[in-house]
């Protein structure tokens, strides 16, 4: 009895899974045009298209000019994402805007500067300048000094050290207080 069963199930399964097989023809045959699926007989294919990347996410930041009486000021700008520092240390050392300088803004920062990295270690970032940081003199070191630590604290934290070094040599910086400083300097330096 169980071997009977056995057998019609297979069968009936036989007959099931021969109803879903695609039929085939002996030769090739036409197609009348209704059966044809929409816009196969188009005589005018479709042109392929190239997809253009999206152009790269953006992310908000804060640098940090100079009003008028040289207060630290900050203002907003917008980095291609992950917004590496040393791009948002960059995105600073661009000067204020055209806008933004006839709002008063400025920078101690002469537009020779340029950031050749930014590490962080352990809660210090150290910052690497070209050799036109160097140059920079009188209170305008002091000033510049102040934005770049205000601009690493905004992405890194208030309590975020900041070394300096030019061309991978460590040097001294003023703080507020007149000091020069060879060790990380912080926010609180300069308020």
């Amino acid at each position: 009895m169980r071997r009977r069963l056995a057998v019609l199930a297979l069968a009936a399964l036989a007959v099931v899974a021969a109803g879903c097989a695609i039929p085939t023809e002996s030769a090739p045959s036409t197609m009348p045009p209704s059966k044809v699926p929409f816009d196969l007989l188009n005589p005018h294919p479709p042109t392929t298209t190239t997809t253009q990347p999206k152009p790269s996410s953006y992310v908000a930041v804060q640098v940090f000019f100079l009003n008028a009486t040289n207060v630290m000021t900050p203002v907003q700008r917008f980095v291609a994402a992950p917004a590496p520092l040393s791009a948002v240390i960059t995105s600073m050392l661009a000067g204020p805007t055209k806008a933004e300088t006839t709002k008063g803004l400025t920078t101690a920062i002469p537009s020779n500067v340029s950031v050749l990295s930014a590490t962080t270690q352990a809660g210090i970032v150290t910052v690497n300048m070209n050799a036109a940081f160097g140059a920079i003199t009188g209170t305008n070191i002091e000033l510049a000094v102040a934005q770049i630590v205000a601009t690493v604290c905004a992405e890194n934290g208030p309590t975020t050290g900041v070394l300096f070094e030019i061309d991978g040599q460590r040097i001294s910086v003023p703080i507020a207080n007149g000091s020069q400083v060879n060790s990380p300097v912080y926010l609180f330096d300069f308020l």
